[in-house]
């Protein structure tokens, strides 16, 4: 059990993540000289230590991948669409998530909400993780160190939610709300009862859930990300736990699990080479257990970038030069250039009022900050070749206070094989949707988790036109894998929403990737229900299930499958266990 009796969550405490090989808990203090440290899996651990120890933050300092990076969510009679219902009106069939467990990682849930209880009143929530609690850690009196060993928010069981339910003031009992109301929708396309008036019902209306309430992302990150104020952003190291926790919880009850994940970020080199998808992709080694992503909504927000210099340099010019329009209000932002190894590239730029910066050398290990005579403009650059799981070469610029107009940035050939590089902006949320990259290339836009390898990786479309949602980000990853893997209803989708009256549940629509991952979370507890009756212990992984609901999937004759805007197909419950019986 961990010594660490601080208040990690606090904004006094920066959060690092660390790989390691195996090592006990007494060996990571001494290496990372803090007791503060918990465990993800066999390879990755989340520490905290005080933030003045901590700065400055920079990728010099630390490394690229111990900064936890920041996600934003996925989101701006789809069910009959997805072949949801025709599974359930047929009842040899027997499919409603029973036995199963659907895990969303999100903005937490409405535990009061009827779509959430059984018919005698009782919840379908085995277990909620609410990180924003502030009574937490191994001090907690209810805690159970053993089954939820994480320094801070506050497990709620079962028991706890249905004695909230049953006492005149729940949130006395359980307070734990959702103040967003994204976790609630999710949670409802995926797992949703059917609602008061019977005009609703979720794809898994019968499975049990387990939630995460994520924590917002402390200040310290927001500021290295230069978030904007009101911006929705959590952290990949807390998201990392909360992984962790829904597998805990599925093995605490002996359940199948499927994991939704609604949410994305543009940091990374886009190969799921990250810490998140590295934890992703090691629940493949699991029995029992899937996970769904959203793809993302990044099309037509021209926030990537595909380029190429000359192979070998020549020509009347050696480098190659990169457009980027940045808005009136824009306060700061970053961009990531990321290349195959072993390429190496350097940038320079010419500012919008002419000033030229010529290429900035490659020194490994140290950052230069570039400053500009006639702007107050900043513009901090780290060249990196050794990123631990990705073996790629990065170059990260934060502009700090950007003038607005047309800003150039040039990328130079060091060493060069095949000459294409890649660069990304923020995602939707995190920047101004005045700024991006006039040369925009719509495809590889698939956001960080979506684009690693074992989770089911959802694109949206409109269930009443049957057109791809215009801002559904496209495949395929930077290193050429099919991403993404389906499409799902995502647009003008009805489900459950949020009220500050009590007792009142109002119906709302929502648009997004993260909509349609919810629908493939609810349909993939269906397949688990099917295979697996209720206490039966399952012996088949998250690839049979992608591949089951793969193989269903519906195909246009016009298209080529797969492609990098429908992956295999939209979804189709149904046709999928038609497959399963053949």
């Amino acid at each position: 059990m961990s010594k660490c009796t601080a208040n990690v969550a606090g904004q006094e405490y920066a959060d690092f993540v660390y790989r390691h090989s195996s090592a006990t808990l007494d060996e990571l203090s001494r290496i990372l000289d803090t007791d503060c440290i918990s465990f993800v899996n066999e390879s990755y651990v989340v520490y905290y230590v005080p933030l003045n120890e901590a700065m400055p933050l920079n990728i010099p300092n630390h490394s690229y991948e111990s900064i936890p990076t920041l996600f934003g969510l996925m989101d701006t009679t789809s069910m009959e669409a997805s072949g949801v219902l025709s599974t359930f009106r047929q009842p040899t069939l027997g499919s409603n998530g029973e036995g199963v467990l659907v895990g969303l990682i999100d903005t937490g849930i409405d535990y009061q909400n009827p779509l959430f209880r059984r018919p005698n009143g009782t919840t379908r929530i085995l277990g909620l993780w609410d990180q924003t609690a502030e009574d937490g850690g191994f001090e907690l009196p209810g805690n159970r160190p053993f089954l939820f060993p994480f320094l801070f928010g506050k497990e709620y069981l079962e028991e706890d939610i249905n004695r909230a339910l049953f006492h005149q003031d729940p949130l006395s009992i359980v307070p734990s709300v959702d103040t967003n109301g994204h976790g609630t929708f999710l949670a409802g396309i995926a797992a949703g009862g059917v609602s008061l008036s019977s005009d609703f019902i979720g794809a898994a209306p019968q499975c049990s859930l387990g939630i995460v309430k994520l924590k917002p992302a402390k200040q310290y990150l927001r500021d290295y990300y230069m978030i904007p104020d009101g911006a929705d952003a959590y952290q990949s190291s807390d998201i990392m736990l909360a992984v962790t926790y829904l597998t805990l919880l599925a093995r605490r009850h002996r359940m199948p699990l499927v994991i939704c994940l609604g949410l994305g970020s543009n940091c990374g080199g886009h190969t799921g080479a990250s810490p998140v998808g590295e934890v992703l992709n090691g629940l493949r080694s699991y029995l029992g257990v899937a996970a769904v992503c959203s793809a993302g909504n990044e099309v037509g927000l021209r926030h990537h970038c595909l380029g190429r210099v000359s192979t070998p340099p020549g020509g009347s010019r050696d480098f190659d030069e990169i457009e980027l329009r940045v808005g009136d209000d824009e306060k700061g932002f970053m961009i990531e250039l990321w290349a195959d190894s072993p390429e190496i590239y350097t940038v320079g730029f010419v500012s919008p009022t002419g000033e030229i910066i010529q290429r900035i050398p490659l020194s490994l290990g140290s950052e230069t900050v570039v400053n500009f005579s006639l702007e107050s403009t900043s513009i901090v650059v780290s060249y990196a070749t050794a990123l631990g799981t990705q073996s790629s070469f990065l170059a990260s610029l934060r502009f700090i206070d950007p003038i607005p107009g047309i800003w150039r940035i040039r990328v130079y050939p060091v060493i060069v094989f095949s000459g294409v590089y890649h660069m990304w902006l923020p995602i939707q949320g995190f920047i101004s949707p005045d700024t991006y990259f006039l040369q925009a290339d719509p495809y590889t836009t698939i956001v960080s988790p979506g684009n690693t390898d074992f989770p089911i990786t959802v694109s949206t479309y409109n269930h009443m036109d049957s057109s791809l949602f215009i801002h559904s980000s496209r495949g395929y990853t930077r290193d050429g894998r099919v991403k993404p893997d389906l499409a799902a209803p995502g647009v003008d989708v009805y489900g459950p929403g949020i009220s500050s009256v009590p007792g009142e549940y109002p119906m709302v629509r929502m648009t997004g990737s993260s909509v349609a991952a919810a629908h493939v979370a609810g349909a993939a507890a269906n397949i688990y229900s099917r295979q697996y009756p209720a206490g039966s212990y399952p012996n088949i992984g998250g690839d049979l299930v992608k591949a089951s609901l793969i193989r269903g999937a519906a195909r246009n004759p016009n298209y080529t499958y797969p492609n990098q805007e429908w992956g295999y197909g939209t979804l189709d419950l149904y046709n999928s266990f038609l497959s399963l019986r053949q």
